[in-house]
């Protein structure tokens, strides 16, 4: 149903069907994102299928807001009748998190904030947010219980639940005193993901849960994200940039700026713990399970620098951080070696260790004929049988994985040797389709089969598929 929605608003636009369709990697939340093209990748669109019609409302309303006032956003085309349904104007693959080295884009991305923040909010309609209006005291208090409930209470660790209820309720009357003096549109989620770059510009997506809220939370969000990796320095020197920015609108103060920004960069790492806990523990997603170290690893620099009067929290989270030191790929108790394998997009950079180990192997596919050149294989990946014999005809994928095999045989059987218990073997090509996929999916059953005590991850990163083998 949500196909042919979309394929009627792209033909209510273009005036014809969408000879390409391809299913992008999936986000976090239950929507499903679509690339429409017509032949030769012409007229390119992203499709949108939500699940959550007020959600929809509230990403079509901000986009039209912000498109209006000249902010780098996504337009929205067209929009299907039950409001299920939208297209909007394709934005590219290339994320700020795959070049979060430039540091003149990041500049850019926080001087574009400070623009969403002081013109975006100028009009805003804030009964037209999703699901509430306002980062209150009750939505402070919603994010800290998830964490409670999504990741301290699994962790293993005893606490005292009213002292900390106490501790929350007072950062979350903290926080709605700082919402209740500022009347600017908070972006919410607003991190290196969900910034585009394009011809040099940068465009921010995922903002449908804004609301209005603290500025220096969405700062807090995008410079304490768990993977970005930010240090301490680039922190400071980011929230001066964007004072300097906030300055052609308002009278700035960069240091009382920077203490608001802790006291959210708390916030948000609590949330988003929550938010690992419950996608990677519970729903065993490596991707988050991956997260949890790097997150506490910032709730640790949080604590360093000081998290202002919360007595309890300063007493319970290192005994949180020392109880999490095991969690992660692997938390379920599993000792033995883990052999992470992977295929990926060049384009969008090398997949991260996150045994903090430095990488592994890391193979080159691109040098094989490519059956993304092909029309008849374009919407292929490397797990369809036409593509497979596509590429075993031709021989020369036997040969490749072959020398592959030869070296990463050699290391499992010492990593078994020597005790240790992280591997990563990585996967590339252009596209992380058909090339990258076909070499990871047959390298995984290859290592399991010979290996059986190994425990083998598998992560087809570009096509949104995670399994263990």
């Amino acid at each position: 149903m949500d196909m042919k929605q979309l394929n009627e608003l792209y033909r209510r636009y273009t005036g014809k069907d969408a000879e390409q369709v391809k299913l992008l990697t999936p986000a976090g939340s239950s929507r499903k994102y679509y690339r429409l093209s017509g032949g030769d990748g012409e007229v390119s669109l992203i499709g949108v299928a939500g699940t959550d019609c007020k959600e929809n409302e509230a990403f079509i309303y901000l986009s039209r807001h912000f498109y209006e006032k000249g902010l780098p956003v996504p337009r929205v085309i067209a929009v299907s009748d039950d409001g299920m349904c939208y297209l909007e104007s394709d934005l590219g693959d290339v994320s700020l998190f795959a070049l979060k080295g430039d540091e003149g884009l990041l500049e850019k991305a926080v001087r574009t904030l400070a623009r969403f923040h002081y013109e975006g909010s100028d009009g805003m309609d804030y009964t037209k947010c999703f699901p509430v209006d306002a980062f209150d005291r009750q939505s402070v208090m919603w994010d800290l219980n998830y964490f409670k409930y999504s990741f301290l209470n699994t962790s293993g660790i005893s606490y005292s639940e009213p002292r900390l209820e106490a501790d929350m309720v007072r950062l979350a009357e903290d926080v709605d005193r700082v919402t209740r003096d500022e009347s600017r549109f908070m972006l919410r989620d607003f991190q290196s993901r969900n910034v585009m770059v394009k011809d040099g510009e940068v465009y921010f997506i995922d903002y449908q849960g804004g609301r209005r809220g603290p500025s220096a939370y969405d700062l807090a969000s995008f410079l304490w994200q768990a993977k970005a990796g930010f240090s301490h320095e680039l922190r400071e020197r980011l929230i001066e940039v964007y004072a300097d920015e906030a300055r052609r609108y308002d009278d700035v103060d960069a240091e009382m700026l920077k203490q608001q920004v802790r006291s959210m960069a708390l916030i948000r790492t609590l949330q988003v713990l929550g938010a690992y806990g419950l996608r990677g523990r519970f729903e065993r997603k490596p991707h988050f399970l991956q997260s949890i170290p790097l997150a506490l690893g910032n709730l640790r620099s949080l604590l360093d620098e000081g998290i202002g009067d919360y007595p309890y929290l300063n007493e319970m989270l290192p005994r949180l951080i020392e109880a999490g030191k095991g969690i992660g790929v692997g938390d379920d108790g599993f000792e033995g070696l883990t052999v992470r394998v992977s295929s990926f997009s060049f384009k969008k950079g090398i997949p991260e260790d996150p045994s903090g180990n430095g990488g592994g192997y890391v193979f080159d596919c691109r040098a094989m004929d490519n059956p993304g050149r092909y029309e008849e294989y374009r919407s292929l990946t490397g797990l369809d049988r036409e593509v497979i014999e596509f590429l075993e005809a031709k021989g020369e994928i036997g040969r490749f994985l072959d020398s592959c095999h030869s070296l990463v045989d050699a290391a499992v059987g010492n990593y078994l040797n020597r005790g240790f218990n992280s591997l990563m073997v990585s996967y590339g090509c252009t596209g992380g389709q058909h090339r990258s996929v076909y070499s990871a999916q047959h390298t995984a059953e290859h290592i399991k089969e010979r290996f059986p005590q190994v425990r083998v991850l598998l992560c087809h990163r570009e096509q949104g598929i995670e399994e263990t083998l």
